[in-house]
């Protein structure tokens, strides 16, 4: 979706902290960044102080060059104390990357959800050196533009265990409905879905926070999308349900910490946009597939602006994902093309 900076929200922080620097946004709470190679250049991260020791959210990628500036955070803004357990809200690698290295060398605690440790060690495992026929049928399936199509089909495919550290056996779960005692506050459990199936965020009891990874981000709208790993899934259905359920735990007051861009205030405001960005996202959609199209024919409707070769392959998988649920709520038809990809279109 756009990045633009909503009306009604606020920034208590307008430049986020750099380098190896810390932004205490509450006693006990310490904000940094990692950097990401790729158009969203950075991931949020959080410390939170328990004394003797820090709980850390989230990791960013495995690379040399993260560890070497976890190294000097933990020398610098934590003070030398260890990390002792890493929250991961989800199992995307920006989150979870360096989780089995703080475990490893660090004696770290891992603490998450199953379905992300489960996701996340599943998919380390799975190194492939050339892309498999589901995922080139897939491919087909959504429509992929041709000249990327011959490109993908060629080139080695991502592999999580590239810029994911080995997960060890064994993890602390937590669930909906779970309290885990962070930073001396009590948190409320609450899962999302959409973006990341189980994704966890945390409501404090004590004081105004809310950890939301990327459930719940400012500006920009979380990338929803299917994999050809469950082409059947219905993120959308999921992300809708996920923010009607949390919408109704935000206040105005609370200070949201999300994995990416800046922390905010005006939830309720911003919950709203979440859920009427999607809606509207579906209705442009539904009045543009008059016509038989595939996932790869409404980039326009969808998204509004240009989409470059880097951004390809996340903006087919939110199409097919949309399409996919105007489907499955019996809103559109789809028949295969013989080329192998889905064509969808309005009923009626």
């Amino acid at each position: 979706m756009a990045d633009v900076a909503p009306k009604g929200l606020r920034y208590p922080w307008e430049t986020p902290p750099s380098g190896t620097e810390a932004i205490e946004v509450a006693p006990g709470v310490l904000w940094m960044r990692v950097p990401l190679p790729m158009k969203l250049d950075h991931v949020n991260i959080y410390a939170l102080d328990e004394g003797d020791s820090w709980t850390i959210i989230d990791t960013g990628f495995a690379s040399k060059k993260t560890k070497s500036q976890w190294e000097e955070i933990m020398a610098g803004p934590l003070g030398g104390k260890p990390v002792s357990r890493v929250v991961v809200t989800h199992h995307h690698p920006d989150h979870i990357g360096l989780a089995g290295w703080f475990q490893t060398e660090h004696g770290a605690e891992l603490v998450t959800t199953r379905t992300a440790w489960l996701t996340a060690r599943m998919l380390t495992l799975d190194v492939q050196d050339v892309p498999n026929a589901e995922s080139l049928a897939f491919y087909r399936s959504a429509g992929m533009d041709q000249a990327i199509y011959e490109k993908r089909a060629t080139d080695r495919p991502f592999n999580f265990a590239d810029i994911v550290a080995p997960l060890p056996l064994g993890y602390t779960r937590i669930k909906q409905g779970d309290t885990i005692q962070m930073g001396g506050r009590t948190w409320d459990v609450h899962m999302g879905n959409g973006h990341a199936p189980e994704h966890a965020t945390f409501w404090s009891r004590d004081d105004n926070l809310v950890i939301a990874g990327d459930q719940i981000l400012p500006s920009i709208s979380p990338n929803v999308g299917v994999y050809a790993t469950e082409p059947m899934a219905d993120p959308i259905g999921e992300w809708l349900e996920a923010c009607e359920r949390l919408a109704l735990l935000g206040r105005e007051d609370h200070l949201v910490l999300g994995g990416h861009k800046l922390p905010f205030t005006g939830l309720p405001t911003r919950m709203r946009q979440l859920i009427d960005n999607h809606h509207g996202a579906l209705k442009r959609l539904l009045e543009y597939i008059d016509t038989p199209k595939t996932a790869g024919d409404v980039f326009p409707p969808l998204f509004k602006r240009t989409i470059g070769e880097g951004e390809y392959g996340l903006a087919l998988v939110e199409a097919f994902a949309h399409l996919s649920h105007l489907h499955q709520e019996g809103l559109a038809t789809r028949t295969k093309r013989e080329d192998g990809a889905w064509l969808y279109q309005r009923k009626g």
